[in-house]
């Protein structure tokens, strides 16, 4: 279980620095009180902290009512270009100059995004760095590095605060969404700690994991503040016993050995308390109203993008889903914290398909143009960023508005061929399904391929059984109180620091740092 942030708050009170100056306006957030978190003694924390402060100067401002974090799992710089391309070209237009809604956003810099142990990280660290302000081990939730991976025992007394949990401790309303099992490593970090990401239900707890809570149960027993005000997501098998029947597919059951409905626990906690599991359901809850809504839309992930404007699902899109959260948390008037998470960008670019990973990140960027529209830049800091990269490449001197999908094809209009003979796409991965498994393999003959299909796999160099992530850098965007802090190439652990001083959440730790 997370540890509690109520004994750090009263800490907080004897050690911390007099609340963050607002400015000159009379804002519904001036009776926040900062805190120090209990992390604040790790190195990763205080040298992020240290970096931010120089960068604030003495005369910041926590200005911040609300603050939204969107996070395009595995968005890397080449998929923002490519989705650039993608978006401009589905809508008859030049690709190469169009321009989605977070390239619009004032601020910019770069994200470094490995973790303590790995050059190259998985999601479970990277968004730990994100909402709890320190590098921790790869597939580590929560925790700092002081854990054994999959030891449960370890992760005693190496504790963090969200930024969610410092802000639900201010009154703030929360909220997470994600198109991915809500259970799965980015969302998770929000709300629990885990020395395995993998630990979603109890059903993946038998053996090394006795002793520890699953992140299902973690977050349906979310002690902060009155808990969130709204969930949405995918990844209902975690949340429902082997014994119950899926509501949507009566073939599929849950996953949990406990005999525990944690669907039902929710709905007890209140009146107020609803599950929603599909579109239906969705469009039947007024979000205007101070609701606390589980959404709930498929027993796994969601479904693709390109495979939801098909038909598939009978779910709402991440814009949907934005467009919700952002109306129910906008009736706290102390401001509110949201994640938005495009959670299968990744997948998509785990199975070499680039066609669904480029859909789901325009289909992300909508969700940004969303969160804009409805909200002002005057009070609320929107940051938009990946957790890590992908190994998806773009290359082959293709004509100006050649199809992103497409083979490459030059300014001359003859068909680009590689030494083999064989054309090739402007697209591909460095590794995949799709490498050669034979030391004598020969790469397919493209010629007849319509790799303009939404189920075309990009080749690949070397074989992998699943596409993993690259770790170059990633793109951060920012607008808003505070976004003047993203410039430059920072620590992905940076991006805590800059919101909670931004929404005037947590304060500075000192040099001695703060012990638990």
């Amino acid at each position: 279980m997370r540890h509690s942030v109520m004994s750090v708050f009263l800490l907080a009170g004897l050690v911390a620095c007099s609340p963050v100056p607002l400015g000159p306006e009379e804002l519904a957030f001036q009776d926040r009180q900062s805190v120090v978190p209990q992390q604040a003694g790790d190195p990763y924390y205080q040298r992020a902290e240290e970096a931010v402060l120089d960068r604030a100067g003495p005369d910041r401002e926590a200005r911040a009512k609300n603050v939204i974090l969107f996070v395009g799992d595995g968005m890397g710089v080449s998929t923002l270009t490519a989705a650039r391309i993608y978006a401009g070209q589905r809508l008859g237009g030049d690709g190469e100059s169009h321009r989605m809604a977070m390239e619009t956003l004032p601020h910019a810099a770069l994200s470094r995004t490995y973790s303590h142990d790995y050059q190259v990280a998985d999601s479970a660290s990277t968004a730990t760095a994100m909402v709890s302000g320190f590098k921790t081990k790869s597939r580590v939730v929560g925790l700092r590095s002081g854990v054994s991976v999959g030891n449960c025992a370890s992760g005693v007394g190496q504790g963090s605060d969200t930024l969610f949990e410092l802000a639900e401790m201010q009154g703030l309303a929360t909220g997470v969404v994600s198109t991915a099992r809500i259970t799965h490593a980015t969302p998770a970090a929000v709300y629990a700690e885990s020395v395995h990401r993998d630990w979603e239900d109890d059903s993946a707890l038998a053996g090394s994991g006795e002793g520890c809570t699953d992140i299902a149960r973690q977050l349906i027993d979310w002690a902060a503040g009155d808990g969130f005000e709204i969930v949405l997501g995918g990844g209902r098998a975690g949340f429902m016993p082997a014994e119950m029947a899926d509501p949507e597919y009566e073939e599929r059951t849950g996953n949990r050995q406990d005999g525990r409905d944690l669907m039902g626990a929710w709905t007890s906690k209140s009146a107020g308390h609803s599950v929603i599991f599909d579109r239906d359901g969705f469009e039947a809850i007024d979000f205007g109203q101070p609701v606390q809504v589980l959404g709930l839309f498929e027993p796994s992930h969601m479904v693709y993008d390109l495979d939801r404007l098909a038909g598939a699902g009978n779910e709402p899109s991440i814009a949907d889903l934005t467009r919700a959260a952002i109306t129910r948390l906008s009736q706290q008037d102390q401001g509110y914290m949201l994640m938005v998470e495009g959670g299968r960008i990744d997948h998509a670019h785990h199975g070499v398909n680039a066609a669904r990973a480029l859909g789901d990140t325009v289909a992300f960027d909508e969700a940004v143009a969303t969160a804009l529209a409805l909200t002002s830049p005057e009070d609320t800091l929107i940051i938009v960023t990946a957790d890590h990269s992908h190994t998806m490449t773009m290359a082959g001197y293709p004509r100006r508005n050649n199809p992103i999908l497409g083979k490459v094809v030059y300014e001359t209009g003859a068909m680009a061929r590689a030494a083999d003979g064989k054309p090739y796409t402007t697209l591909g991965y460095a590794n995949g399904e799709t490498g050669c498994r034979a030391a004598d393999c020969q790469r397919s003959d493209l010629s007849a391929v319509d790799t303009l299909s939404n189920d075309y796999q990009q080749q690949a160099a070397i074989f992998m059984p699943s596409e993993t992530h690259g770790g170059e850098d990633v793109a951060i965007f920012a607008s808003g109180p505070g976004s003047e802090l993203v410039r430059g190439v920072m620590d992905q652990n940076e991006l805590f620091h800059v919101m909670g001083f931004s929404a005037g959440l947590v304060s500075p730790s000192g040099a001695a740092g703060v012990t638990e």
